[in-house]
C-alpha cells in the first residue's frame, strides 16, 4: 500500500478541499488582490496531519501575490477549517500551499501549437 492513498486519506482530502474553497470563496477576490482561486487538488499525509493544498491562479500574473497571502493567512484558514471540520477530524492538519501550474503548462502548449 506504498504510496497509496487511504481511503481515509482521500475522504479527508475531499472534505478540505471543499471547506477550504468554500471559505476562500467567502473572503471574496479582493483578499487576494482581485485574482480568482481555485483549489484544484488537497493531498493528506498518511497521519493526517498535514494537508498539501494545490491552488491555481488566474490570471497568472497574480501569482506570487496570492500565494504570499495564503503564506500570511494560513493560520487563520487552518482555524476556520478547524471550525468546519471538528466534528469529522481529530486534528485539523496544517496547510501547506503549492501553486498548481498545470492550467499554465497547458497554456504553453496552445502557444506553442499555435505557432
Amino acid at each position: 500500500m506504498e504510496g497509496q492513498a487511504s481511503t481515509r486519506q482521500l475522504k479527508v482530502a475531499r472534505e478540505i478541499q471543499r471547506d477550504l474553497a468554500e471559505i476562500i470563496r467567502g473572503r471574496g477576490m479582493a483578499v487576494f488582490g482581485g485574482a480568482m482561486l481555485t483549489v484544484s487538488e488537497v493531498r493528506v499525509s498518511p497521519d493526517l496531519s498535514v494537508a498539501k493544498v494545490y491552488v491555481s491562479v488566474f490570471p497568472s500574473e497574480k501569482q506570487t501575490e496570492v500565494m504570499n497571502t495564503l503564506k500570511v493567512e494560513g493560520k487563520s484558514l487552518r482555524g476556520e477549517l478547524g471550525r468546519m471540520v471538528a466534528k469529522q477530524l481529530r486534528i485539523v492538519p496544517d496547510l501547506d500551499f503549492y501553486l498548481d501550474t498545470t492550467l499554465d503548462y497547458a497554456e504553453h502548449i496552445d502557444e506553442l501549437l499555435k505557432k
